[in-house]
């Protein structure tokens, strides 16, 4: 039985067809800012953009509600809690410190209100109330919040309160923060939209959001102001142009003005010296792979997620593709197995390392080509 061995061909160069972009733009040193620390990625690629002491541990102060506001969307899509539950206000969430929904305690708010009251007001009583609802005790929630931090690769947080009150041991870097944004944005679009909402009034008290960014820059759609006097004036913000999303995160600065000048500059820069595209989609056919002793062969092989590359503008026609195939595949094979491995390049900078996965499940082949395959791979 003869077979087009294309396993053993062990790289091959991609173009990538990205057509004429023009000669590309020189790309500056990002701005300075006056901020303890900052950090800008894109979104759908992850690379990060420009960046000051990402990883420095910080007081977040209200940024803190970002995690807390993600464990209670996955406990929404769990099934265990509704948007139209009602909560009871306890004693405790009434007393809470800080920025306040102007909550009653003993009464019962939606999980909705809720929600609303800690994304647009930043309301610590609502916060807590949601805690509560969730974890039980604020104190259980917070180390479901840790839990969450951990699946996340949160590596430089840590959380002992729902909604950023200071303490030694609560904490969170800018990469962390920005990795938890696009996680929110990435895995509940649905409920993402209330970081846009510009006011919200309940008991007939009408609250605006403080993100001053909604109403400067029309692209801007989040996400997060926090503010505390030893944490400084800190902003979450996330922008979508064209198909372009960048997530800018600016901690410690000395106003409120300064924080929003800052994530405005930084958005800007992104915007105007890079480009992002989509390379590949999840579940296309990127390579034929062999594989030994199968039913059928070679088998299509592609990425489980789409693929995204952030380059310089003008750039993108010089990215290429570089696939690497594992040697000796042998059925049968799962759609989790690697079977490939794509490398995407500009230059001599790797871009994007990714395996490649079989598109559907790879069965045995009968008695009569196992054996065949068996002898000819004594000679491999």
């Amino acid at each position: 039985m003869k077979r087009t061995l294309i396993a053993l061909i062990p790289l091959f160069s991609l173009a990538l067809g990205c057509g004429a972009h023009g000669a590309s733009v020189p790309v500056p040193a990002p701005p300075k800012l006056d901020a303890r620390s900052y950090v800008l990625i894109d979104h759908h690629s992850g690379r990060v953009l420009a960046e000051r002491k990402p990883d420095e541990r910080l007081e977040p102060a209200s940024i803190t509600k970002l995690m807390t506001a993600y464990a209670v969307f996955d406990a929404i899509r769990a099934g265990k809690l509704k948007l139209d539950d009602p909560v009871t206000i306890s004693e405790r969430a009434w007393r809470a410190e800080g920025s306040r929904t102007f909550l009653e305690v003993g009464k019962q708010v939606p999980v909705e209100v809720l929600i609303q009251g800690m994304i647009v007001q930043s309301g610590n009583d609502a916060t807590i109330a949601l805690a509560e609802r969730v974890g039980g005790t604020e104190e259980t929630f917070a180390s479901l919040m840790n839990e969450y931090a951990k699946r996340l690769g949160m590596t430089n947080s840590h959380f002992e309160n729902s909604s950023g009150l200071p303490s030694p041991t609560h904490y969170m870097s800018a990469r962390d923060i920005a990795t938890l944004s696009s996680a929110i944005v990435r895995e509940f679009p649905a409920y993402y939209r209330w970081y846009s909402q510009r006011e919200f009034t309940w008991n007939n008290i009408r609250q605006e959001n403080r993100n001053g960014l909604l109403d400067r820059d029309p692209s801007v759609d989040g996400i997060k102001t926090g503010f505390t006097e030893t944490a400084g004036y800190c902003l979450v913000t996330s922008a979508k142009r064209d198909d372009m999303r960048l997530i800018s995160v600016v901690l410690g600065t000395p106003s409120e003005k300064a924080r929003e000048a800052s994530s405005q500059a930084l958005l800007n820069y992104g915007f105007s010296f890079f480009e992002t595209r989509k390379l590949h989609d999840a579940g296309t056919s990127l390579q034929r792979v062999e594989v030994w002793k199968a039913a059928e062969s070679p088998v299509d092989a592609g990425l489980r997620h789409p693929l995204h590359v952030t380059v310089p503008r003008g750039e993108l026609g010089a990215v290429k593709s570089v696939i690497t195939v594992e040697p000796k595949l042998i059925a049968p094979l799962a759609t989790t197995a690697k079977v490939a491995e794509l490398r995407v390049q500009l230059g001599d900078e790797l871009l994007a390392t990714r395996p490649l996965h079989p598109l559907k499940a790879v069965a045995e082949g009968g008695l009569w080509t196992r054996m065949v395959d068996s002898v000819l791979l004594w000679f491999e």
